[in-house]
């Protein structure tokens, strides 16, 4: 495949964030009082919240009101975006990869998360991810976040390359639709929340294990 830059996801693409998850899940069941719960269901949460699908299914009848819903997510995300900073973890060998990579394209961080620049850097600088990407792109710098095109042809533009010739990287289905948008190839992992199965249905350019797979598909000097 030969690409001019990459433009990679964060979680589940270069980190765990289960674990993450589960504390996240925790803390917005005891926000609404919860006393019996599966934090699992923070997994399932997670993957439809990215994909703007509905929740409330997940809840006990009980606490299905709007206002309990209300509550339970704002406890996660700000839960979630906390735990990060201690239960974010390195995907194996991940840090070999970044450095292959960084040496033969630039690299933009494009994430999901909804959070300041500020923080995204102090956070990508714990995990000594910061210094192989060229930009970093959050939610909170464009109008519509993934699966709309608007940070991937932000994040193009800043490394200063075409989206036709840059490739998105993510583990989810919106990160394959994001990149489709904007015109650029599309790199499904199968290291995040989602099945090989769900992500064929996007129709992504390559499908690999996982983002260490990935120099051998790509032309490397």
């Amino acid at each position: 495949m030969a690409v001019e830059a990459l433009l990679i996801d964060l979680d589940g693409t270069l980190v765990n964030p289960k674990k993450a998850l589960l504390e996240a899940a925790t803390a917005g069941y005891v926000a609404i009082g919860a006393n019996q719960f599966d934090a699992r269901v923070g997994i399932e949460i997670a993957r439809r919240m990215e994909q703007r699908l509905p929740i409330h299914d997940l809840f006990n009848p009980k606490y299905r009101e709007p206002s309990d819903l209300k509550k339970f997510l704002s406890a996660y995300i700000d839960a979630y975006y906390i735990s990060t900073m201690t239960m974010a973890i390195p995907l194996p060998k991940v840090y070999e990869t970044l450095q292959t990579l960084s040496q033969n394209f630039p690299l933009g961080l494009v994430t999901l998360r909804s959070i300041p620049k500020k923080q995204i850097t102090k956070e990508l600088a714990q995990l000594k991810f910061l210094k192989y990407f060229k930009t970093v792109i959050t939610t909170m710098d464009v109008k519509k976040p993934k699966p709309f095109p608007d940070a991937v042809t932000k994040g193009a533009k800043q490394l200063g390359v075409s989206t036709n010739y840059c490739a998105v990287v993510g583990d989810s289905v919106v990160d394959i639709k994001a990149g489709k948008a904007a015109g650029t190839k599309t790199i499904a992992v199968l290291s995040g929340l989602y099945k090989k199965e769900e992500l064929e249905k996007e129709k992504p350019d390559l499908i690999i294990k996982n983002i260490n797979h990935l120099p051998k598909h790509l032309q490397i000097l």
